[in-house]
């Protein structure tokens, strides 16, 4: 199946409502900033940024006037402050902007700040993307229910979000996935696997190689592979189930073709029982947070009525759980999801008490 079909034409942008903006605020998402996405369009040029290789990024650098850049660049330093340390101004003289990068590819249409320490010349990158309800639902989630902690900030119609290292995953399968060897192939198939039920179980469609990122991490005398996503644009909204299985995407045939080579099936149901287990463990963890964003998710507009409507029905067909059925609205949908897989491990857990008990 092609992504054409696979994805809708373009997903719309969904505000934030009252419920949400309240919820940002206790968790402390919700933080006055100096700058918004909307001052950072006034750019007076630009131009193409490519690769080591001369290949456009679709990504452009832009410019400002000398006035304009000098109070942008004072915000954005300000940003970093908040994002990173304890906002205080102590730091500013030891920052600079040494790039901001426009990308006209894709829905949100970020900006990309490349801040360095002058002192030591380390630099790190940092995103203003407009705010969008899917993406703050998806940006949460990712910090609850996967491995991986998340720092980001909105307030008004302005998202900053941190940078997430890695290698971009169509660069790996390109460049690095050649290079491994058998072992690595081995362990980045298991990954893969993990990495795509756990994007099944929350719901976040459009992990195309170019949407998520492969990190190594050294560990004694090996490297062991992470993958890690890094766009959250379709959090809940797509109607095709196949949308939130990474597997299902062209971009991925590489990953595929490792998981069928190097593992057997007993090992990939094994996988996923194993990542089922760990996500349904982090939703109890989580307590009352996920509770909180799911039940205002359950009541918000965060896709369309046909979307949802497909969504359910295929999720039916694919659990069996009547519940899907009974849903009306998307966020509706991922509560179910979510306690399907928290309902399925606590009955597997009782039953092993039990069995052990008697």
């Amino acid at each position: 199946m092609s992504d054409e079909k696979l994805m809708s034409k373009k997903k719309p942008a969904f505000p934030v409502n009252a419920k949400l903006d309240a919820y940002l605020g206790k968790y402390s998402r919700k933080i006055e900033i100096p700058i918004f996405y909307e001052d950072l369009l006034r750019f007076s040029g630009s131009i193409a940024v490519e690769d080591r290789e001369g290949n456009d990024t679709l990504w452009v650098r832009v410019y400002y006037s000398e006035f304009e850049r000098e109070e942008i660049d004072l915000s954005l330093k300000k940003v970093y402050s908040i994002l990173h340390s304890d906002g205080s101004e102590r730091i500013l003289d030891y920052l600079n902007i040494d790039a901001i990068d426009y990308c006209t590819f894709g829905n949100s249409k970020p900006f990309r700040i490349k801040v360095r320490n002058i002192l030591n010349d380390n630099y790190t990158h940092f995103y203003v993307k407009k705010t969008d309800a899917s993406r703050v639902y998806g940006l949460e989630l990712e910090h609850m229910l996967s491995p991986y902690n998340l720092n980001f900030l909105v307030y008004k119609d302005t998202l900053i979000e941190e940078h997430i290292a890695g290698i971009p995953g169509d660069e790996f399968i390109k460049e690095n996935l050649p290079k491994c060897t058998e072992s690595q192939k081995a362990q980045l198939a298991k990954e893969f696997v993990k990495f795509n039920e756990r994007c099944m179980i929350r719901l976040l469609g459009d992990m195309r190689s170019y949407n998520y990122v492969i990190v190594p991490v050294h560990d004694f005398d090996h490297v062991v592979y992470r993958i890690r996503a890094i766009d959250f644009d379709q959090q809940c909204f797509e109607g095709k189930f196949k949308v939130y299985l990474p597997q299902f995407f062209k971009e991925n045939n590489a990953m595929v073709d490792l998981v069928t080579k190097k593992l057997q099936n007993y090992s990939v149901e094994q996988y996923k029982i194993e990542e089922r287990s760990i996500v349904a463990k982090r939703i109890l963890s989580s307590g009352n947070r996920i509770k909180r964003l799911v039940n205002i998710a359950k009541t918000d507009t965060i896709s369309i009525p046909d979307n949802v409507a497909r969504l359910q029905s295929e999720l039916y067909e694919f659990t069996h759980d009547v519940e899907f059925k009974k849903c009306k609205k998307m966020g509706q949908v991922l509560a179910t999801a979510l306690e399907f897989v928290k309902r399925n491990y606590e009955d597997v857990s009782m039953k092993q008490i039990m069995e052990k008990r008697f």
